[in-house]
């Protein structure tokens, strides 16, 4: 009675571990899975709704003519505190000026009878209009009418002033997710996916200035298209170069830098003066906001600023060249430590969606999306004849099985998806004596191994694949 007792006791705790075991792999996977999807949800909640839900002045600079800059500073402030800096200018020459140097976004003289606003569009429609019911308002208080006169008006076809920010998110995108797509393409070394990054930025920016241009969203000139490249190779570079940094984390690093805070705080959609400081200090910074202000100078403002914004772009740029050299300088130093037998680090568990899983594909005509394979190889038997049947495990360094496959009629087996460092490929079969190699899987390079399998009662060999 007592032996059936500890048995079913012994039984009940087995169950209780299987289920435990059961439910943390089931809330590893889940979170494994569906990090992604909750970190992009808030991302949109705060750096979307956040800024976007109800945006108002912050600190807009107004130039306004002596000696009613005093006056209208004390007015605007108890009216709306901290919405508008106004700065005192000596005439109304010098306040048109100011708006077209970009020295502030708009310029305010008093007059005998009617009080003039100098406003520019380009700088965005909702500042506009925000400038212009406030001045309005002012002007309505001293008995008098205010007229507009708009220093930098957009191009016909942009109408709303925001036709900018959608031509640059149609640069960004696309170079973000070209990375996670080439990173699928296992026959193309880092090489390859640099140029092809490099080659698809220009082929990009060329299209969207010419689209831009026959929708009448921005004026002739051509000089955009580098600052356009210059954006394409910011965020692609970088996203490539952050990949062996990030690892599985790299969709969220990637689309958080350019998307979730380089969109709010480009100024593009909403002025940045109009969204919380948080964005505004993100604004001289960021990739997308300083194309957008490159641009705007380049079509509106005569060149104001140009060159300060182009610069920011090539920090950008040399970032990611920066992060690809220190990654590829990273890879050959883990090669030789495993080479020379040192433990190298880990590979990723989960290398999400982004990155290729090991698999095994048909040795010839694999199918579209399995990949192209990273290892080939033919086993054969001591008189050269094809083994069928063989089954060919590769792991890693430290014993993890990463992919098992079997040769075809033809001796032949391939895998894809595999590391970027040394693996294990062993080769068995019940009659055979199985063989071992170590291979080092090199990204768009693929390494071939074959075997000679000897009946049991011979020695295996293996020979060195080409």
């Amino acid at each position: 009675m007592a032996e059936e007792q500890t048995d079913t006791a012994s039984g009940a705790e087995a169950a209780a571990g299987a289920e435990r075991r059961t439910v943390g792999q089931t809330v590893r996977t889940l979170a494994s899975t569906l990090w992604f999807p909750a970190f992009f949800f808030t991302g949109f909640l705060v750096c979307y709704l956040l800024p976007f839900h109800n945006p108002t002045p912050h600190h807009v600079e107004v130039a306004v003519t002596a000696p009613a800059a005093a006056e209208l500073q004390q007015a605007l402030d108890a009216k709306s505190p901290g919405a508008f800096d106004i700065e005192e200018v000596p005439s109304a020459e010098a306040a048109r000026d100011a708006v077209t140097d970009r020295e502030a976004s708009a310029a305010y003289v008093p007059g005998p009878g009617a009080h003039d606003l100098y406003v520019a569009k380009a700088d965005g429609y909702s500042l506009e209009s925000v400038l212009q019911k406030t001045f309005t308002s002012v002007a309505q208080q001293s008995g008098a009418k205010i007229q507009m006169h708009d220093l930098a008006p957009t191009a016909p076809g942009d109408g709303m002033g925001t036709g900018l920010f959608y031509l640059v998110l149609a640069c960004t995108i696309p170079s973000y997710v070209m990375v996670m797509m080439l990173l699928r393409a296992t026959n193309f070394s880092r090489r390859d996916k640099t140029v092809t990054l490099v080659a698809a930025g220009a082929v990009i920016s060329c299209v969207a200035y010419l689209v831009g241009l026959a929708m009448d969203v921005v004026p002739n000139e051509p000089l955009a298209i580098l600052f356009l490249f210059l954006m394409t190779q910011a965020v692609a570079l970088t996203s490539y170069g952050l990949v062996p940094f990030c690892k599985q984390f790299f969709p969220g690093v990637a689309m958080g830098l350019f998307v979730l805070l380089s969109m709010p705080s480009s100024g593009g959609a909403i002025p940045v003066q109009m969204v919380p400081g948080f964005f505004r200090a993100l604004h001289p910074v960021m990739p997308m906001g300083n194309l957008i202000e490159a641009l705007r100078g380049l079509f509106y403002f005569d060149g104001v600023d140009v060159v300060r914004h182009v610069l920011v772009l090539c920090a950008w740029v040399c970032v990611g060249v920066v992060l690809l050299a220190l990654g590829a300088w990273r890879e050959r130093r883990a090669a030789a430590r495993e080479e020379a037998g040192e433990l190298a680090e880990p590979p990723v568990e989960d290398p999400t969606f982004e990155l290729p899983e090991p698999s095994a594909v048909r040795p010839h005509g694999h199918r579209l999306g399995q990949g192209d394979p990273s290892l080939t190889g033919r086993v054969t038997g001591a008189d050269g004849e094809p083994l069928s049947g063989v089954a060919i495990t590769v792991t890693g360094t430290q014993g993890s099985e990463l992919v098992r496959a079997m040769t075809d009629a033809n001796g032949e087996y391939a895998a894809a998806g595999l590391p970027d460092r040394f693996v294990n490929v062993i080769a068995s079969a019940p009659d055979r004596l199985a063989a071992v190699s170590r291979v080092r899987v090199r990204e768009g390079h693929p390494v071939r191994q074959d075997f000679r399998l000897d009946p049991r009662a011979s020695r295996a060999r293996t020979t060195a694949g080409a």
